[in-house]
């Protein structure tokens, strides 16, 4: 059975793509990143790879090379899905989008 924090996995833009097209290497990241552009769940998808430190494929748009990078840079960060969901909530405010409440 799934938990809550993994059922956006049924929302995803990739759901039903090859799953080795999102674990790839070089040139071949920027298309599996391009699967991410435009998904509705790519903020929690982003955060189930931060969070669970996952070091390899393209998760939420970002390759490991960039959570990488990112985690570095934050090191204070505990949650990452807190952190991106509330950022994420102030961003749809401000543009005056409709906010959605899981």
């Amino acid at each position: 059975m799934e938990t809550n924090q993994s059922s956006w996995r049924i929302d995803a833009s990739c759901r039903d793509a090859d799953p080795d097209g999102l674990f790839v290497r070089g040139a071949e990241q920027n298309r599996a990143k391009s699967v991410c552009m435009g998904c509705p769940v790519r903020t929690e998808c982003l955060a189930e790879a931060l969070d669970n430190r996952i070091s390899f494929g393209v998760w939420g748009g970002m390759t490991e090379r960039e959570r990488r990078a990112l985690l570095r840079r934050r090191p204070d960060v505990i949650n990452w899905r807190d952190l991106l969901e509330s950022a994420k909530r102030e961003a749809d405010e401000r543009e005056g989008r409709v906010v959605r409440v899981s």
